[in-house]
C-alpha cells in the first residue's frame, strides 16, 4: 500500500512568476511512498482484458501487442518489461511500481495511475490522453512523444528525467513539479496550470503555449530564457538601436 506525505514549498516575492502571480505559498506535490507487500511471480503468459492482478511481481515479462484494456494492477511491480504497442487503455494501475519498463506505442490512453512509481523507463509515443494521474513519480529515464492532452494530473513529480515533445494540450496539472528535469519542445496549449513548479526544469523549452503559464513558477533565469517566446506571443518586436 502507499502511504502520502505531504510537502509545502515556501518561495518568496514575484520574481519569476508568469502572471505576476505571488509565490509566496506554492503547493507541493504530494509523493506516493510505496510498501509493496510479499509478491507473487506472475508465469502466466500473456494479460487479459479487465483482467485482475493483485500482488503480483511481473519481471522481464514480454508483454508486446498484449491486450490489457480494462485491466486493475493493484500492489504490482513491473520490472524490465517490455511495453511495446501494448493496449492498457482505461486500465487501473493502483499503488504499483514500474521499473525500466520499455516500449514503443504503448496505449494508456484514459488510465488512472494513483500511487504509482514509474522508475528509469525508456518510452516512446506513450498514449496518455484523457488518463488521470494522481500521486505518480516519474524518474529517471526517457519518454519520447508522451501524449497527455486532456489528462488530469495531481501530485505528479517529474523528475532526473528526459522528455521530448511531451503534449500537455488541453489538459490540468496541478501540484506538478519538474525537478532537475529536461523539458523539450513541450506544448502547454491550452492547459491549466495551478501551482506547478517549472524551475527545476533544464532547458525549460516550449513549442505552444506559453500564454498558459499562468499559474506555474519558473525562475529568474528561466523568464529570460523564455522572453523571446514571450515577445513574440505578444507581438513585440526586440530591435536593437543602431
Amino acid at each position: 500500500m502507499a502511504r502520502r506525505t505531504a510537502r509545502t514549498t515556501g518561495t518568496t516575492g514575484t520574481a519569476g512568476t508568469a502572471g505576476g502571480r505571488s509565490t509566496a505559498a506554492v503547493r507541493a506535490a504530494r509523493r506516493p511512498e510505496l510498501r509493496l507487500p510479499p509478491l507473487t511471480s506472475y508465469e502466466e503468459g500473456g494479460l487479459e482484458p479487465d483482467g485482475d492482478y493483485d500482488a503480483l511481481d511481473f519481471r522481464e515479462t514480454d508483454l508486446s501487442g498484449q491486450d490489457g484494456a480494462g485491466a486493475r494492477f493493484m500492489d504490482c511491480a513491473l520490472t524490465g518489461c517490455a511495453l511495446d504497442e501494448a493496449s492498457l487503455r482505461a486500465a487501473r494501475l493502483l499503488d504499483t511500481r514500474l521499473t525500466g519498463v520499455r516500449g514503443v506505442g504503448t496505449n494508456l490512453a484514459e488510465a488512472t495511475l494513483r500511487d504509482v512509481e514509474l522508475l528509469d523507463a525508456r518510452l516512446g509515443g506513450t498514449q496518455l490522453h484523457g488518463a488521470v494521474l494522481e500521486r505518480v513519480l516519474i524518474r529517471g529515464g526517457k519518454i519520447d512523444y508522451l501524449n497527455l492532452r486532456r489528462a488530469r494530473l495531481k501530485d505528479v513529480v517529474f523528475e532526473s528525467c528526459v522528455l521530448v515533445e511531451p503534449d500537455f494540450g488541453g489538459a490540468r496539472l496541478e501540484r506538478v513539479e519538474f525537478v532537475d528535469c529536461a523539458l523539450k519542445q513541450a506544448d502547454l496549449s491550452a492547459a491549466t496550470l495551478t501551482d506547478v513548479d517549472l524551475r527545476g526544469a533544464a532547458p525549460l523549452d516550449l513549442s505552444r503555449g506559453v500564454d498558459r503559464l499562468s499559474g506555474a513558477v519558473i525562475s529568474p533565469t528561466q523568464l529570460l530564457d523564455l522572453a523571446p517566446v514571450l515577445a513574440a506571443e505578444l507581438g513585440v518586436r526586440v530591435v536593437g538601436q543602431g
